[in-house]
């Protein structure tokens, strides 16, 4: 293992100068891949590097511990002695994680699509508390979000809002939030204090580019339209919307959010590509999905991955079976926990061998 490891740090350190050379910029294509791949490397790197120094202090401990007659002092080098040694396991069960085969799109943007379910109403509100604790959770963590399409319903709910979510490894933090996620609450508008159960799906896509998936012109339909909703005069009186349909698989993206058709158009088409390509992966590659059902669930739209009790105040993601009675901390963003269990349970998955 170290040896691999010298060798990351090795092609981290020659990528680090290459983008560091006057001309690195020269050629953007290969800029770009050299500095995805730096970031990819960089949190293996730096794990690394902190184990060597714990190693060598380490190591100047033990030998101060041969030479040292006082027992004080002893006794304390020895204390230093138990905490590094404690350091370096943890380090070492970190680096044995991060070297696992990772999945491709981990460093990817992401295109996330929420959708009311069964509840009526209920589910169109509740898919706006969705969108608002993922919106909080990536401002936390610095990421850009961008509403690509959204259909709204009278008392401020989302039939349906599908946005771009941009930063760094995005998909890696969000791609087990796909799923069934339901909701038992007693609605604003229940007289009698019953509480309803309602649903809500999310699906999280990774960003498809270009390279990742080819798509034939000639494939594709496009029609503009009036946009309609909110948005202003300028909005609802041009021709700006914009919907393509894939023919071959009658997969079909609308926006009108934009004033621009143009801007619509990529909107479109970025979306276009995203679902194609996850249903290319998913068509392709059934032994990757049953791996994943094995550690945290299928993700499947119909499946119900969590339950969000408002009378108890708890969430339950079902899959690793995590309950907090944190609920209002979590819709105001706070996943963190949840995320890095469903994480580790993917890991541990793997280490154990579903692989």
């Amino acid at each position: 293992m170290l040896e691999k490891l010298q060798d990351i740090e090795d092609r981290y350190e020659l990528l680090s100068a290459e983008l560091s050379h006057p001309g690195a910029t020269a050629d953007t294509q290969r800029l770009q891949q050299a500095t995805r791949e730096l970031s990819e490397l960089r949190e293996v790197v730096e794990a690394f590097q902190q184990f060597k120094t714990v190693r060598r202090e380490l190591a100047d401990n033990q030998e101060m511990l041969t030479s040292e007659k006082d027992r004080e002092l002893r006794e304390m080098i020895q204390q230093e002695i138990q905490s590094l040694r404690h350091q370096e396991q943890q380090l070492e069960d970190t680096l044995t994680e991060l070297l696992l085969p990772r999945d491709p799109n981990d460093t990817k943007n992401i295109i996330l699509e929420i959708r009311a379910g069964t509840g009526g109403e209920e589910a169109a509100l509740f898919a706006t508390d969705l969108f608002r604790m993922y919106s909080r959770y990536a401002d936390e963590r610095g990421w850009k979000v961008e509403v690509l399409s959204v259909n709204e319903t009278g008392n401020g709910g989302f039939r349906e809002i599908i946005s771009m979510i941009e930063g760094r490894n995005v998909y890696s933090r969000l791609k087990f939030e796909s799923g069934t996620h339901r909701v038992q609450r007693v609605p604003q508008t229940e007289s009698s204090g019953r509480i309803h159960t309602s649903a809500v799906t999310v699906a999280v896509l990774p960003e498809a580019e270009e390279v990742d998936i080819d798509i034939n012109p000639a494939d594709l339909r496009i029609d503009v339209y009036r946009s309609s909703g909110a948005g202003g005069q300028h909005v609802n009186t041009t021709d700006s919307a914009v919907r393509v349909t894939h023919i071959p698989t009658g997969v079909s993206v609308a926006c009108q959010e934009g004033r621009s058709q143009h801007k619509n158009k990529e909107k479109a088409l970025s979306i276009l590509r995203s679902r194609l390509l996850d249903h290319a992966v998913q068509q392709s590659d059934s032994q990757r999905s049953q791996d994943r059902k094995l550690q945290v669930g299928s993700g499947d739209r119909s499946e119900r991955i969590r339950t969000y009790n408002f009378p108890q105040g708890r969430v339950t993601d079902h899959r690793v079976n995590l309950t907090l009675h944190r609920l209002e901390q979590v819709l105001e963003g706070d996943l963190d926990e949840v995320i890095d269990t469903l994480t580790k349970s993917a890991r541990a998955g793997e280490l154990s061998g579903n692989t």
